[in-house]
């Protein structure tokens, strides 16, 4: 049996209890974190919460070579580890399906994401976001600025007044001179609304460390926001569409825009 459990937005205690009990009855536990991370704990703090042993997989131990994990999982209660919801990420779905085409049974314990947390935090209602995007580094596109993909997704949402979340990108284990093991960067919010900025003249709302006890959200324009700083990962951005008046409320009261930055509500 392969159970996928998702840790949850924050910290060890994050997880639900269903995925609690999981890893009480988990013969091995395997987790990635180069997709995700936990900014609230450690691989250690885990462990030591929960009284496990977590055999922690890079990008290429999960993709490329997935094999002890699926050969634990033929004869063993196994579970895999990620942050946020388990089945977000297309390289968790891709070690499913292989494990179906072994026979192993698989399940899934979700955790909550952080497109659910944007929403919340935020007092943008879920059902007006459209399509998401992520923001890479420049390095890691190979070109200065925004990619065009990544402004077409925001323009073609606000088109039709909907809201776009911005993943901001993380680097585990690749720099600028390509693979590096100790290597560990996190966009911030503050650099990349001003990177969108130099394409958009519009409002942003950052969301920073979501999950936590101290979450920031912020709202103004992206050039004010890229003037800022948000603190310790992870971060988000959020680049609203049309706003109902009870949105357009909560950006100002909950995001603190002044009423200027803001536009009419609907």
């Amino acid at each position: 049996m392969l159970t996928f459990v998702g840790l949850g937005l924050y910290d060890e205690r994050s997880i639900t209890l269903e995925g609690r009990d999981a890893l009480e009855a988990a013969d091995r536990v395997f987790a990635e974190f180069y997709t995700s991370k936990l900014a609230g704990a450690t691989v250690d703090d885990v462990e030591a919460f929960h009284d496990v042993e977590i055999e922690v997989r890079d990008r290429a131990g999960v993709e490329q070579e997935p094999d002890p994990i699926l050969q634990a999982a033929e004869s063993e209660d196994v579970v895999f580890l990620t942050a946020g919801d388990t089945m977000i990420s297309t390289t968790h779905v891709d070690l499913r399906l292989r494990a179906a085409k072994r026979g192993i049974d698989t399940r899934i314990v979700h955790g909550t994401t952080a497109e659910a947390a944007a929403a919340s935090l935020t007092g943008l209602q879920n059902y007006r976001f459209g399509k998401a995007t992520t923001l890479p580094f420049p390095y890691a596109h190979g070109a200065d600025g925004v990619p065009r993909s990544v402004v077409d997704t925001i323009e073609d949402n606000r088109e039709r007044g909907l809201h776009t979340l911005v993943y901001l990108d993380i680097k585990v284990g690749t720099g600028p001179k390509g693979p590096d093991p100790d290597h560990e960067e996190y966009m911030t919010a503050d650099y990349a609304a001003g990177l969108l900025a130099e394409d958009l003249d519009t409002v942003g709302v950052v969301v920073a460390r979501a999950g936590s006890p101290d979450p920031v959200v912020a709202a103004d324009a992206l050039s004010a926001l890229g003037e800022r700083e948000f603190g310790d990962p992870l971060h988000l951005l959020v680049i609203p569409g049309d706003l109902h008046v009870i949105e357009r409320d909560a950006l100002a009261s909950i995001g603190g825009a002044a009423d200027e930055v803001l536009p009419d509500p609907l």
